[in-house]
């Protein structure tokens, strides 16, 4: 019979600790924004009511995009500006140019637009045209407390929604990026071992598929949790409980629709 990793972890939750309820969440969230406004103008209005305009890494979330926007025939901005670079200060490496794209020499007054009735693709015009846009939310927050693995879990359910999952590259250059700024060697993850079942997986009921281990981790240790280096390679590593770092929390819930609307 096949078993999913909370039924299978039921027996070893009910005799640890309540560590290993499930909950998930999704790194950033989505707000289409039927407003007409230049890119500046939509760039302020992101900035103050959600994080920034929306910012696009890779196919996935093109799709999103594409799936929030699904009956709007229009163009909308995005974070993409004439430096080519998102408006966040992400690096500008994923590229969904139409056809009509423009590399203007002097590109000074060019900013980008999905067009939604082209499957998505993006194209340059002037910047001060006036359209609506797609602004993000930010739900990975770095808590500079230091705190046991457990203390964390409670601290983000208590405040937020969990302790971040990582379940493939995009999410981990994602998350990297915000442990940067971490005050400690290392920050807490939602990587749990269940030491009776001899596996690692995460508190969201996620199977450990992606991995980034700095080496192959034992499995034979009770206490152990993950955490992720917050210099160089940004490797997972087992770490004891007891021990106290900055932790990774997201804020909501993969079942809360993205938004559109103007408010």
């Amino acid at each position: 019979m096949v078993q999913t990793i909370s039924s299978r972890l039921t027996a070893t939750c009910s005799v640890s600790t309540a560590q290993c309820c499930f909950m998930d969440c999704q790194l950033y969230q989505i707000h289409y924004i039927n407003e007409s406004k230049t890119w500046t103008e939509a760039q302020q209005y992101c900035r103050e009511k959600h994080t920034d305009l929306v910012t696009v890494t890779n196919m996935k979330d093109m799709k999103r995009l594409i799936n929030i926007s699904a009956k709007v025939k229009s163009e909308a901005w995005i974070g993409l500006t004439n430096t080519w670079r998102w408006s966040d200060g992400s690096s500008f490496s994923f590229r969904h140019w139409n056809n009509d794209f423009k590399n203007v020499e002097h590109n000074r007054d060019q900013c980008a637009v999905a067009v939604f009735y082209g499957k998505g693709r993006w194209k340059n015009v002037n910047c001060a045209e006036r359209k609506p846009f797609i602004c993000y939310d930010d739900n990975v927050i770095l808590i500079k407390e230091n705190k046991t693995w457990k203390d964390a879990l409670t601290y983000c359910r208590g405040h937020h929604h969990d302790l971040v999952t990582i379940t493939n590259m995009e999410d981990q250059i994602w998350i990297q990026e915000k442990v940067k700024n971490a005050s400690t060697p290392f920050v807490w993850i939602g990587l749990c071992y269940a030491w009776t079942l001899h596996f690692w997986f995460w508190v969201s009921d996620e199977v450990v598929r992606y991995e980034n281990w700095a080496s192959c981790p034992k499995m034979n240790d009770c206490d152990m949790s993950g955490a992720m280096e917050t210099r160089g390679g940004h490797k997972w590593l087992e770490k004891e409980d007891s021990e106290t770092f900055n932790f990774i929390c997201c804020s909501v819930r993969t079942s809360q629709s993205e938004q559109r609307g103007g408010s």
